[in-house]
């Protein structure tokens, strides 16, 4: 393996490009620049076509939250509830059992006409007790063909 030889008048060489190379250096990113810029104005830069993220439009997610079965970072996201409201809600579940319909919600402490009309569009509809499962294992099976 060769060993590097210093020059013979003791200076290291030198690290810098030389000229020509400085100047082709300097062309290409001319260049590139230029061709950046002639895509950003195809692209429609100067029309305003590219989005832009303070302009774009906001989106709107629909979702429906079952509030007998959520927990409580679910129920907080809706408008109107917080964390602390949504954990009342869980509580008075778990103390009184299920909600009957949506507007057993008012027993909720922080629940009222308004607070329940702002809650209800993200909210499923409670089932009536009779259409669950466990209500229509009570009644009777008829056989098949009676």
């Amino acid at each position: 393996m060769p060993t590097p030889q210093n020059p013979p008048d003791g200076r290291w060489p030198r690290l810098v490009l030389r000229r020509p190379d400085q100047a082709l250096s300097a062309a290409l990113i001319a260049l590139s620049l230029v061709v950046i810029a002639g895509w950003l104005v195809w692209q429609g830069y100067l029309r305003g076509r590219l989005i832009d993220i303070e302009r774009a439009e906001p989106v709107a997610v629909d979702f429906k939250i079952d509030v007998n079965a959520a927990d409580w970072p679910e129920l907080a996201l809706m408008p109107g509830v917080g964390e602390q409201l949504a954990r009342r809600i869980i509580a008075s579940r778990e103390a009184r059992g299920p909600f009957r319909d949506l507007d057993d919600l008012r027993r909720v402490r922080g629940i009222g006409p308004r607070t329940l009309e702002g809650m209800k569009p993200f909210l499923l509809p409670i089932a009536a007790p009779e259409a669950t499962a466990a209500g229509q294992a009570q009644s009777p099976v008829l056989p098949a063909g009676n």
